[in-house]
């Protein structure tokens, strides 16, 4: 390799850094014309090398002063990043004596800085895929990026699997057929598909993606905090707070310490938790969660880089960042869920070349400690999630039609073979693509009597939006992030809290009391989408449940969760667990990659099957679904189900004779497709799956600024119109798309079908049981949690049920230790 320009080596140099042979490997690919996919873990300085790419070219080249604006764009997949990056590329630049200008443009850009931009563009773009396509609305499109050379994507892996990587690959397409020659660069840590991620993201170049993998093994210190007692009958629905105590006592021995909870709710509880307990950390703890301001969270954010604070209690909000070095160490409250998320967490802390990266996980239940200690192994093995790559997303092509309609119009077969370029689309069918062409034109089979759905014109070959309104309207809705409505937290006096979901707002009434933002608030009234508030008098308050309190255990974990079990001398967490693993194995037996655990259990309520597959919550939800609608058929009986990451019960209020042969027809894909459509109502699921394809596509309007439609107006328009193609236009490609997702999103049918195979390949040990074991008693505990309305009721009917499983556990080990 070429000798490095001596500011690159002198950059390094002042900071005591050594350069990685993966940044110089990255650096000499871009510098032979190569695309490809960067993947180091965390603090171990990718960003440098992607960023430093260009400029060593450019160095090399004596050209560094001859970039055009606009040569290089910074894909970032969260806009809250992109000030932080836009800082850190430009403070590079300084230092290295460049006088490259960078910005950023997103949604939060005002008017005056997109005008700015627009007149003076920088040499580099920091920006989000959602913004990089309103770009691409705008007919000046093709003289904005004519000499832009590199696109380099932060985070590849957020956004691969995800409709906003659809849409990125539709822009890149679009970007490559003004330059053919643009290189392309992604930047993942945390990702098991690597060659698939590669070649998702450079799909439209001839050549092989390069990839670069970092030799550098990050040193990851992951712990779990044993508690002194270990309970032999677990549930979920702690919040792990019974080990405040140990996590303050951690808290105070770092410098500086971040607390991941997996939901907002939890972290809401915990921050309250531990303030009240410390009180003279008042100022140096806080919160940051998704639904506070932008503004509170900038000033945490910033607390975190000048060493300020203390202590910060998060969601996912922080997982992705740029350095903070001064976090010394992370705890994560509860199932990390995932590998790859366990370490991009645990990235957070030690986020410098050469530094360990701590984390110490909270087990909310005993059953979480195999979790950790199944991470843990995992993390050493390499063994990571992938993530699947999304394929003919019709929603997504037709609002990117639409936007290159609108930015001037575009050529239809010649951009369908552009499409056919991307990996999403590159299976395309012509058939398909004269649907979508007939769709925004207008608007189908069903709704062309409608003139507002006769978005574009189309004159010959050649299709472009001529309504300004059409256009404006347009450009307001680009995007694909579709979730529930949000509603802004304002005090009665004025002044912004931050923002909550209306579909928990809905559900208050005047008076009502909730937890946010670290502070018991009491709601006044609703105004104008806004929750008027104020301090609340009553101690007594709701606990906001966000979206994402359900996440599935993945795949990976969940079996290696599983394999842990078995292994009983393979960690402090799984020796810790032996009291309940001892139950376990004296009632029924330990779970196993060679056979399924099933159990039959007898109570007042009727007979209960108890089926343990590790495959996550979705997939259990599923397939006890399925069992109940098969029995229901040759049974007349009441069946009730629940679900969990590790198993899932079936109640019958009548004794069903479970053999094994009656269960390997239970368990049959004969006709599955059929019988799980049947089972789970999943019309219904798709009629709501359908709004959020109908919003990416246009068919319905969110609102202007100041006057957006509640979620219960655009469900209502969004319903309407899923009846009208039902009923005039059944074979709609929205339509199939919305039930192709209920069954690939919600009820994972790939998953769930791979786990029925499983199932017939292996044998079966089948248990009847005399009462619930260690691993039942969380399944039974969670259906009456959802059946029971008072917690009263519910917590004393879970006491009694523990005591009196309890008693018999130390009956039957006093009776063995007499024998």
């Amino acid at each position: 390799m070429p000798k490095l320009p001596q500011p690159i080596t002198d950059y390094f140099k002042n900071r005591d850094w050594r350069i990685a042979q993966f940044q110089r490997d990255t650096w000499q690919a871009y510098g032979d014309g190569e695309s490809g996919l960067i993947h180091a873990p965390t603090g171990t300085g990718k960003t440098l090398a992607a960023w430093f790419a260009p400029i060593v070219k450019s160095l090399r080249d004596q050209s560094i002063d001859q970039q055009p604006p606009l040569a290089i764009l910074w894909i970032t997949p969260m806009r809250a990043l992109a000030s932080d990056t836009t800082a850190s590329l430009q403070a590079s630049c300084v230092d290295l004596g460049l006088n490259w200008q960078v910005e950023k443009r997103t949604g939060d850009s005002s008017t005056s800085a997109r005008n700015r931009l627009k007149k003076s563009p920088p040499t580099a773009l920091v920006t989000t895929p959602e913004s990089l396509s309103l770009l691409l609305s705008y007919p000046d499109f093709q003289q904005r990026f004519a000499k832009t050379h590199t696109v380099i994507v932060d985070e590849w892996h957020e956004l691969l699997g995800s409709k906003r990587g659809v849409q990125l690959e539709l822009c890149l397409a679009r970007l490559r057929q003004l330059n053919p020659r643009l290189q392309t660069w992604g930047v993942s840590a945390t990702i098991g598909n690597l060659q698939q991620a590669a070649e998702v993201l450079v799909a439209a170049t001839n050549k092989k993606p390069k990839l670069i993998v970092a030799d550098h093994k990050k040193t990851i210190d992951i712990k779990a905090l044993i508690p002194d007692s270990m309970e032999r009958f677990p549930w979920s629905g702690h919040l792990g707070l019974n080990l405040l105590e140990p996590v303050i006592n951690a808290v105070a021995s770092a410098e500086s310490t971040l607390i991941f909870t997996n939901t907002r709710s939890q972290s809401e509880l915990w921050f309250e938790a531990i303030l009240k307990e410390r009180m003279d950390w008042l100022g140096k703890i806080a919160l940051h969660h998704g639904s506070l301001s932008r503004t509170v969270r900038d000033q945490v954010e910033q607390g975190l880089k000048d060493g300020s604070l203390h202590c910060v209690v998060c969601t996912s909000s922080l997982d992705l960042g740029v350095d903070f070095s001064p976090v010394e160490q992370v705890i994560q409250i509860g199932s990390p869920k995932g590998i790859a998320r366990l370490l991009q967490r645990a990235g957070r802390s030690g986020h410098q070349p050469d530094s360990v990266s701590k984390v110490l996980c909270v087990p909310t239940h005993a059953l979480e400690l195999a979790e950790v200690a199944a991470a843990r192994k995992a993390a050493s093995e390499q063994t990571i999630e992938a993530r699947k790559p999304l394929r003919l997303c019709l929603d997504v092509l037709v609002q990117h039609c639409i936007t290159l309609a609108t930015g001037g119009g575009f050529d239809a077969d010649a951009l369908y073979r552009e499409v056919k370029t991307t990996y999403a689309f590159a299976d395309l069918s012509e058939s398909a693509w004269q649907w979508a062409l007939d769709f925004i034109s207008r608007g189908g089979q069903a709704l062309s009597n409608y003139p507002e759905y006769h978005r574009v014109a189309c004159d010959g070959q050649r299709y472009r939006v001529e309504s300004q309104k059409i256009a404006r309207r347009h450009r307001m809705a680009i995007g694909t992030i579709s979730s529930d409505a949000m509603m802004r937290v304002a005090w009665l006096k004025g002044g912004s809290l931050g923002s909550i979901e209306e579909s928990f707002i809905s559900r208050l009434k005047k008076e009502d009391a909730f937890l946010f933002n670290g502070r018991v608030l009491q709601l006044v009234r609703i105004k104008d989408m806004t929750a008027l508030v104020r301090v609340a008098s009553q101690k007594s308050r709701i606990v906001p449940r966000w979206a994402g309190g359900r996440a599935p255990l993945s795949s990976e974990l969940a079996e290696a969760t599983r394999d842990a079990l078995c292994d009983t001398t393979s960690s402090d967490e799984i020796h810790a667990l032996q009291p309940l693993l001892a139950i376990q194995q004296r009632w029924s037996s330990l779970p196993s990659r060679s056979h399924t655990l099933i159990e039959v259990s007898a109570s007042r309520e009727g007979q209960h099957l108890f089926v343990f597959t590790f495959a996550g919550r979705f997939v259990n939800e599923g397939i006890a679904a399925l069992l109940a609608y098969r029995l229901s058929k040759t049974i007349k009986a009441t069946f009730r189900v629940c679900a969990n990451d590790y198993g899932f019960e079936v109640l019958c209020n009548q004794k069903i004779p479970y053999e094994e042969d009656l269960l390997r027809s239970l368990f049959a894909e004969d006709h599955l497709l059929d019988h799980l459509v049947d089972s789970v109502n999943e019309s219904e699921s798709a009629k709501r799956q359908f709004r959020d394809i109908a919003r990416i596509a246009g068919l319905i309007f969110s609102g202007y600024p100041g006057s957006g439609k509640s979620t219960k107006q655009i469900q209502a328009s969004s319903g309407i119109i899923y009846d009208v193609l039902t009923d005039y236009d059944a074979d709609n490609q929205l339509l199939c798309q919305a039930h192709t997702e209920v069954l690939e999103s919600q009820l994972e049918y790939g998953r769930l079908q791979q786990c029925l195979r499983d199932i017939a390949s292996k044998a079966i040990a089948l248990h009847y049981t005399e009462r619930f074991t260690p691993l039942a008693f969380p399944l039974w505990a969670e259906r009456i949690r959802g059946q029971t309305l008072s917690s009263e009721k519910f917590q004393l009917r879970l006491e009694k049920m523990i005591a009196s499983l309890n008693k018999a556990a130390d009956r039957r080990s006093r009776k063995k230790t007499a024998a």
